[in-house]
């Protein structure tokens, strides 16, 4: 076993998944979210070791990687996030050790929880651990975690479900605003109520999927209409564009102003409003934004059929998990994931 110098021979990084309340779409155009981390996470432990190599386990799959600690070559699925943590960590001047890493997660995937954050999270977390830094600046994170997504997976994410796992708070959402960067804790006291997801039997892959083609939608918004980003549109900007363009358009704007009223409604403990407010980011995102599946409609009208108070598609779309929110009384189906706000990333040893 190698000598510590500085760091630690082993460490154990936690990182937990999201869920969205609302603000869908709204990260990578600088807008409005409102999203929360859950129990459900990514646990990674890291080993130090002999030589200049990094040997990689993912316990769920039963898999395995190798590659050198200087030059990782660019491969697809799980492998992609622990080479481009370690390229984009090294990148950053980080001192990363040769080291084994093991993987294992409970969030499921491709379901709309963040599971891809939750690990890239977890790794550089753990990464980071075994060079002796234990608490790193934890927004430059979440922006090289976002890197690791976008260059290396090929998922052109925005920072929302980085800055979730990384500064989630127990017990409270977090009011993101993308473009000034500034994170504020929002209480989310249910109270008898109680939010649930349901898997909606489509699994989604944000690199594959119409995800990156909606993106690419709003840059050309932005660039029809001479602006930055769509946090800088207004609402008669949106005459102004062709189809399907002014319908993107619409979304976000809609959905920034959600984000406000919902903020406003949980402290008003107004949780009627609250599912009043999903059911319309979900036809939003249903009807302007074009990322729904029938699968997501179908588990959609299940959950209010149910007695939820307002449910709608969770995460990237196109597939995933459905979020419900149900009043007091309201028995959750077999196949729901209860979720609630808990703590953000961390170090367990």
């Amino acid at each position: 076993m190698l000598p510590r110098v500085g760091g630690e021979q082993r460490v154990v990084a936690r990182a937990p998944g999201r869920v969205n309340l609302i603000g869908e779409h709204t990260d990578y155009n600088d807008g409005l979210c409102l999203a929360f981390a859950i129990e459900q996470g990514v646990t990674v432990t890291a080993e130090l070791r002999d030589g200049d190599e990094v040997v990689a386990e993912a316990l769920d799959v039963g898999e395995h990687d190798r590659f050198p600690l200087a030059d990782p070559a660019p491969v697809s699925g799980w492998r992609a996030f622990v080479r481009g943590a370690v390229a984009e960590l090294r990148a950053a001047g980080h001192p990363v050790p040769a080291a084994a890493l093991t993987m294992t997660g409970d969030v499921p995937r491709g379901s709309g929880l963040s599971s891809s954050a939750a690990l890239e999270v977890a790794l550089t977390l753990a990464l980071l651990g075994l060079a002796g830094v234990r608490e790193p600046d934890r927004l430059a994170l979440a922006k090289l975690c976002s890197r690791v997504e976008n260059d290396w997976v090929g998922a052109q994410t925005g920072l929302l479900d980085q800055i979730s796992s990384l500064f989630g708070r127990e017990g409270h959402a977090l009011r993101l605003d993308v473009a000034a960067l500034s994170i504020e804790p929002v209480p989310l006291d249910l109270g008898d109520w109680s939010l649930v997801t349901v898997d909606s039997g489509a699994s989604h892959d944000l690199a594959e999927g119409g995800y990156n083609e909606r993106r690419a939608e709003c840059r050309a918004a932005c660039e029809a209409l001479g602006i930055a980003s769509l946090r800088e549109a207004r609402a008669e900007d949106v005459a102004r564009l062709p189809a399907p363009l002014d319908r993107r358009v619409r979304h976000v704007l809609t959905e920034n102003a959600r984000v406000e009223e919902t903020v406003a409604a949980l402290a008003a403990e107004d949780l009627d409003a609250t599912g009043r407010l999903l059911d319309g980011s979900h036809a939003s995102l249903r009807d302007d934004y074009e990322a729904s599946v029938p699968e997501v409609e179908a588990a959609v009208e299940r959950m209010k059929a149910a007695g939820a108070a307002g449910a709608r598609m969770v995460g990237g779309g196109f597939g995933g998990h459905v979020l419900a929110l149900l009043p007091p009384g309201v028995a959750p189906p077999e196949d729901a994931l209860a979720v609630a706000p808990g703590p953000g990333a961390r170090l367990l040893d």
